[in-house]
């Protein structure tokens, strides 16, 4: 057995090291998902903003070697074609919100185009093992949106990854 287990070693290593070489060609499915970055209920005369949070998930599937495989992860300006600000609507009626790359909520998680920023990442791939990364979303509502109807409030984002 010890003789076996070499082998797969040497195996394995020999296939890092090919999904290095140019040339080579290694096979890569990744797809995303996101959770709802639900607010909840929003008081315009709170006087603070309604913070929440959502996840974006990025599952990668190597087909043969192992090899660390960079993506990136941005997200659309939603119904409102326009990062500054973002609006969901109930009707005719808006709510200004941000989605924030951030705990901090001070960069707009967008495109990379104007002010705001994407998600650029690496992944090691494993023989035949899906790799899974969870990555928080942080979203606010302004305060003192105080021309805000009552009711519910809808924005979908686009979430695109790139590999």
């Amino acid at each position: 057995m010890p003789l076996n287990r070499a082998r797969l070693g040497a195996i394995r290593l020999g296939g890092l090291l090919l999904a290095a070489l140019p040339g080579w060609a290694v096979a890569v499915t990744c797809g995303v998902s996101a959770t709802s970055t639900a607010f909840g209920v929003y008081s315009p005369n709170a006087g603070t903003s309604l913070d929440t949070t959502g996840t974006v998930t990025v599952t990668c599937q190597p087909d043969i070697a192992a090899l660390l495989f960079p993506y990136s992860v941005r997200l659309s300006t939603g119904g409102s074609a326009t990062y500054s600000p973002r609006r969901m609507f109930n009707g005719a009626a808006s709510l200004q919100y941000q989605l924030y790359f951030d705990s901090a909520r001070t960069q707009v998680w967008g495109d990379g185009t104007g002010a705001t920023v994407f998600l650029s990442d690496s992944i090691l791939l494993s023989v035949l093992a899906p790799v899974t990364r969870n990555y928080t979303v942080y979203g606010r509502i302004p305060s003192g949106q105080t021309g805000a109807a009552a009711g519910s409030y809808l924005d979908t984002i686009t979430v695109t990854i790139s590999y």
